[in-house]
C-alpha cells in the first residue's frame, strides 16, 4: 500500500499510516533511546504526502485540497459580503471596536475576521408598559400606581422610540429595549404621584403624556443610549379590580353632577333669555310711548304757534273764534238750551222743558222706525 513505502518499515506495516513505526518497533531512533522523528523526517514524510496523494490511497487528493481552499474562501466571502436592509443601519467593528461610518441600505464588505457588522433598526418601536386584559381591566400588577392624592389608578400606555444613534445604542447600555422600559415606567410613576387621581382618569392625560416623554428622554440621554422618545400614548386608565364598583359609582354620581349642572344652566339662560326679551320689548314700548307723546306735543305746539301768527293779525277775529270753538266744545255735551234775551221772538216763551222734548221725541222715532220695520216684514 502507499503508506507502506512512508516510513521505510519494509514490506510489514511496521511503521503505522503515516510512517511512523509503532511503540517499540524498529525505525530510527535518535540517541538516547526516543522514537521522536526529526524534522527532516517529517518534511520528507509531508512532500511524500502532497506529491503522491493523501493516506489511505484515495486517488486525486491534490484536487481535494484545491477544493478545501476554494471552500474556504468562498465561506470567507460570504461572511465579508453583507446587506443592509431598508429598515436597518450597519455598524462596522474593527477588532471590536466600532467605526464612526455607518452602513446605508444595500450590499457592502468587509474584511471578516478582523471586521463584523451589527445591524440595528432604526424604524419606530412600541413598548408596552401594563397590559390589559378582557374588559379594559389589566391582569398583572404592573401598572398599579399611587396617585398624588393616595389614589391607586391602573395604568397602561405605550412608549414610541426610535434609534437615533445606533452605536451607542449597541455599546452603552446592555439591553436598551428593557432600559427604555424601565426609563419610562420610572417617569410615569414620577408624574402619576404627583397628580390627583381625577386628572389621570379624564382631566390632564395629554399633561401627563407630554411630562412623561421629557423625563423619559432625560434618562435615556443621561445614559448615552442614542434613543429618541417620540410620542407617549396613555391607553387605558382603571380603578384597581377590587374598588371598581365603588368607583364606578362615583363616576356615575360625578357623571350625574355635570348633567344636574347642565340641566340647570340651560333652564337659566331659557328664563334669562325671556327675561331680556320682555326688559327689551318694555324698553321699545316705552321708546315708541316716548316718541309718540314727543310728537303729539310738538304737534300742539305747532298748531299754537300757528294760532298765534293769525292772532297777530287778526286779534278780534281770533278772540271770538276761539271763544266760539271753546263754548262749542264745552256745551256739546250739555243737555240744557240756552236762549238768549231777543233772539227768540214773541211766541217764545223763556223757559221750555226742551230735554223732555227732546228725549220723547228720540223714543218716538224708535217706535216709529220699528213699526215700519215689523210692517215691511208682514208684507
Amino acid at each position: 500500500m502507499p503508506w507502506e513505502n512512508n516510513g521505510g518499515g519494509g514490506g510489514r506495516n511496521n511503521g503505522g499510516p503515516w510512517g511512523q513505526p509503532p511503540s517499540g518497533g524498529g525505525g530510527p531512533r535518535k540517541p538516547g533511546g526516543g522514537n521522536t522523528p526529526s524534522l527532516e523526517d517529517i518534511l520528507n514524510r509531508g512532500r511524500d504526502r502532497f506529491q503522491g496523494g493523501v493516506p489511505g490511497g484515495i486517488p486525486g487528493g491534490r484536487w481535494a485540497i484545491v477544493g478545501g481552499i476554494l471552500a474556504l474562501v468562498a465561506f470567507w466571502g460570504l461572511n465579508s459580503v453583507y446587506t443592509i436592509n431598508p429598515q436597518e443601519v450597519g455598524v462596522e467593528l474593527q477588532f471590536g471596536k466600532p467605526k464612526t461610518e455607518l452602513s446605508m441600505p444595500g450590499l457592502h464588505f468587509l474584511l471578516w475576521p478582523i471586521e463584523t457588522v451589527e445591524r440595528v433598526t432604526v424604524t419606530e418601536n412600541q413598548t408596552t408598559i401594563g397590559s390589559t386584559s378582557t374588559g379594559g381591566r389589566q391582569s398583572n400588577d404592573e401598572g398599579l400606581m399611587l396617585s398624588g392624592d393616595q389614589n391607586i389608578v391602573d395604568l397602561s400606555f405605550s412608549v414610541l422610540w426610535a434609534v437615533s444613534d445606533p452605536s451607542n445604542y449597541l455599546f452603552n447600555v446592555r439591553d436598551p429595549e428593557d432600559m427604555v422600559t424601565n426609563a419610562a415606567e420610572s417617569a410615569m410613576r414620577e408624574v402619576v404621584g404627583r397628580r390627583p387621581a381625577q386628572d389621570i382618569f379624564r382631566d390632564d392625560r395629554a399633561g401627563i403624556a407630554v411630562e412623561v416623554q421629557q423625563i423619559t428622554q432625560t434618562i435615556l440621554d443621561n445614559y448615552g443610549m442614542g434613543v429618541r422618545v417620540s410620542q407617549i400614548a396613555i391607553e387605558n386608565v382603571a380603578p384597581p379590580t377590587e374598588v371598581a364598583d365603588a368607583f364606578d359609582e362615583v363616576q356615575r354620581a360625578e357623571q350625574d353632577e355635570d348633567r344636574f349642572q347642565e340641566e340647570a344652566r340651560s333652564y337659566a339662560n331659557t328664563l334669562l333669555g325671556g327675561a331680556r326679551g320682555k326688559a327689551a320689548q318694555m324698553r321699545e314700548d316705552a321708546a315708541a310711548y316716548k316718541n309718540r307723546v314727543v310728537q303729539e306735543a310738538t304737534g300742539q305746539a305747532d298748531r299754537f304757534d300757528s294760532i298765534y301768527a293769525e292772532y297777530v293779525n287778526a286779534p278780534d277775529v281770533t278772540r271770538k273764534r276761539l271763544f266760539l270753538e271753546t263754548m262749542e266744545q264745552v256745551l256739546a255735551g250739555s243737555d240744557k238750551t240756552i236762549i238768549e234775551n231777543g233772539q227768540g221772538g214773541p211766541g217764545v216763551v223763556p223757559y221750555l222743558p226742551l230735554p223732555e222734548l227732546k228725549n220723547n221725541t228720540v223714543r218716538n222715532n224708535s217706535a216709529t222706525s220699528t213699526g215700519d220695520t215689523s210692517t215691511s216684514g208682514g208684507n
